[in-house]
């Protein structure tokens, strides 16, 4: 139904179609069989002010390629936001390393540089700061504790495409950064993601680890390893949609700025936040209810879909999960500001089709649940 309201998917035009049948022609044989890998990775890193590149199939295997790499094992720590897509965590345990939750910032809904500092033991050797929803955390705090105490800084930026943090761009951050081209995300590639970094024999390594562990330009292995190697098909719709980043991010902060405007004056209602020294890039626009409605997510979202629009949970506190040992008892007491947050926030449409009728449409729903709770909205 051309009306109907999605919740996230890409804009793909005729530019990419082009490039993108020009690969599927081409792209095959010799020289040709990664020019479009080549290109987004070079391209791609330099836009960040990173050395290198490195294309995945998504970015969880981006992630899981640094950890390698950075030899993160078995007794080793890894600290991650206790609220974010279970993606930023899932490698720490394909590495047998321990999974640490630190609570979040009631604000910038990221990970709290003091709830970081104390979980920090002498088996901590890093540290993922994911950029939720293209929120950016207080960069210089996690940094500073992370070379105070030697961890290695890692920016889950697969949120975060045209973010900056006191003008520097979301993924230039920490020892390695990630991104996501997901389906859903800013740029997609269907699936995808991208490691950048600076360190050149980090790079050579994940570089190895990317492709059965053989000597570059052979067929002779000397480690069992991973095949992460990236489809050039899918790279040339990712290059080509890198080429339109500006329009992309525009867009995605005109829905942001649509709904901020129609809740401009709701008391209590709190969508991403873009303090003086953020520029927000918006992957999705997310809003988290006062606590002064008394209303959950799961009825926000119940009501809404009695009305036939979309929406999607607020990521749930990572503790909170069965894969995590759902202990929950523990986890509040852990990460009081997450399991707060969550339990009050949605997401709201993020599609690039989502137009301004359908923001209007998803607006004024929301605004009479929340006049149902008896407050002037």
């Amino acid at each position: 139904m051309r009306n109907e309201i999605y919740m996230a998917g890409p804009w793909v035009t005729e530019f990419e179609e082009k490039i993108v049948l020009d690969a599927l022609r081409n792209g095959w044989y010799g020289k040709d069989a990664y020019t479009y890998v080549e290109k987004f990775e070079v391209e791609f890193a330099a836009y960040h002010d990173r050395k290198f590149g490195l294309m995945t199939p998504n970015c969880t295997t981006a992630i899981h390629l640094l950890l390698a790499g950075l030899d993160i094992k078995d007794g080793d720590e890894v600290i991650v936001p206790e609220c974010t897509w279970i993606a930023s965590a899932a490698p720490i345990t394909y590495q047998r390393a321990t999974t640490i939750f630190a609570d979040i910032d009631p604000v910038n809904w990221c990970i709290d540089p003091k709830a970081l500092e104390a979980k920090i033991t002498k088996k901590t050797k890093a540290v993922i700061a994911v950029d939720l929803y293209g929120n950016m955390p207080d960069m210089s705090a996690l940094q500073e504790i992370c070379d105070r105490h030697g961890i290695y800084l890692i920016e889950d930026a697969a949120e975060s495409l045209g973010s900056k943090f006191n003008e520097i761009r979301a993924g230039k951050f920490g020892i390695g950064s990630v991104f996501s081209f997901h389906r859903t995300k800013t740029i997609t590639t269907g699936e995808g993601g991208m490691l950048l970094l600076d360190d050149e024999k980090l790079y050579q390594r994940c570089k190895f680890l990317r492709d059965h562990g053989r000597a570059p330009g052979t067929y002779f292995n000397t480690e069992v390893t991973f095949k992460y190697m990236p489809s050039n098909l899918a790279a040339s719709l990712g290059y080509a949609q890198f080429l339109r980043i500006d329009e992309l991010v525009n867009k995605k902060r005109w829905i942001w700025q649509e709904f901020q405007n129609h809740f401009k004056g709701v008391p209590d209602v709190f969508l991403n936040p873009e303090p003086e020294n953020v520029f927000n890039g918006v992957w999705c626009t997310a809003m988290v209810f006062g606590k002064s409605y008394g209303i959950t997510k799961d009825y926000v979202m119940q009501e809404l879909t009695k009305v036939g629009l979309p929406s999607r949970p607020f990521f749930y506190p990572l503790t909170l999960l069965p894969a995590f040992g759902a202990n929950v008892e523990a986890g509040r007491k852990n990460s009081p500001v997450a399991y707060d947050i969550s339990e009050r926030g949605i997401n709201l449409p993020c599609a690039f089709t989502v137009d301004a009728n359908q923001i209007e449409i998803m607006s004024n729903a929301i605004k009479k649940i929340l006049s149902s709770c008896g407050k002037n909205v």
